[in-house]
């Protein structure tokens, strides 16, 4: 007798679940069965394999060597078998699933509304959203932690599929009151000099930032790293230093008089946000149907969440230097 030829799925399933669970009784409670069904299945299963699967404790069972190997060999078995039902469901136009979405941290401040959009006309798909910085995405496009990524830039440490859908644009800003704000002449080399505020290494805008200092053939001088957006936003809005930001980021904080872009030529710097994956991988018809989405209609759905993010502070509010204008977000 073999296991191929004489276990069932539902036998894998069962015994899945009791190994998560580590309990029979919950695991037929979950199941719907009867204690004494999931407990034929059990030994059914062990007939087939010719060893205990199961051993059992004062609270409940745990794993044998036997078990243990079986158990990892039945998550993949019903994680495959579970992508193939969606797979077949979304050719009859009902995409289900579970969508594995990767996104730089600056994309979470707009990306969410997209996916709520997407997820309203495909009511049964679920969301699986990993964010982290740049090199952390593409580490989990290699590992196939994740089947597509939103991020500024492709990776060139990896071959990848990836297609531009919408811009970014990024800018050199200030507190209002910061002394750069105010220099008729400035210019990137006296930006070079100022202790610019950065993200942490491995994120997509400090990669882009060492870039254009290269470029422009200075030596960036770096005040200080921050790990996350906010907390560079918080420290440039109070005085501490110049950022290079997302203006995604900071439509609030502009909007409300607490960041201003810096009187630099070619400030913004307009990039874009590129949707990636990896050429070679399958992907679901769910990741394929976001990606066509993001195509489509991810410039227009980011440029309306813009518009919904100005709000006109009052005027006794505003920082002095913005009573006379308020910087426009028109373009982005």
């Amino acid at each position: 007798m073999t296991l191929a030829k004489s276990s069932s799925l539902r036998q894998l399933a069962t015994f899945h679940t009791v190994a998560r669970l580590g309990s029979v009784s919950l695991a037929a409670d979950e199941l719907h069965l009867t204690q004494s069904a999931a407990s034929i299945q059990i030994s059914g299963l062990e007939q087939s394999v010719g060893s205990p699967l199961l051993q059992r404790t004062g609270r409940g069972v745990r794993l044998t060597e036997a078990g243990e190997l079986l158990n990892g060999y039945a998550e993949r078995l019903l994680a495959l078998w579970h992508e193939a039902s969606a797979e077949m469901e979304s050719f009859q136009g009902a995409f289900s699933g579970t969508l594995n979405v990767g996104a730089v941290t600056t994309a979470e401040y707009w990306l969410p509304r997209l996916l709520v959009s997407f997820v309203s006309g495909n009511p049964r798909v679920k969301v699986k959203l990993h964010v982290g910085n740049r090199d952390e995405m593409v580490r989990s496009l290699a590992s196939q932690k994740i089947d597509i990524a939103v991020m500024g830039s492709p990776p060139d440490e990896l071959r990848v599929a990836a297609t531009a859908f919408a811009k970014n644009p990024m800018a050199f800003v200030a507190a209002p009151f910061h002394p750069l704000m105010s220099d008729p002449q400035l210019s990137m080399a006296t930006l070079a000099e100022a202790h610019l505020l950065v993200r942490e290494r491995g994120s997509g805008s400090r990669t882009t930032v060492e870039r254009l200092f290269k470029e422009a053939g200075l030596q960036l001088r770096i005040g200080s790293e921050m790990s996350s957006n906010e907390s560079l936003k918080q420290m440039c809005a109070a005085g501490f230093g110049p950022a290079y930001l997302s203006m995604h980021t900071c439509v609030l904080e502009m909007n409300a008089g607490l960041l201003m872009m810096l009187p630099l030529a070619n400030n913004p710097v307009e990039r874009e946000w590129f949707v990636v994956r990896l050429p070679a991988k399958g992907l679901p018809q769910v990741a394929l149907a976001f990606e066509k989405f993001l195509c489509e209609e991810g410039q227009a759905q980011i440029l309306r969440h813009l518009d919904d993010l100005k709000v006109e502070p009052p005027t006794s509010a505003r920082p002095r230097a913005q009573r006379n204008g308020r910087q426009s977000f028109a373009k982005l």
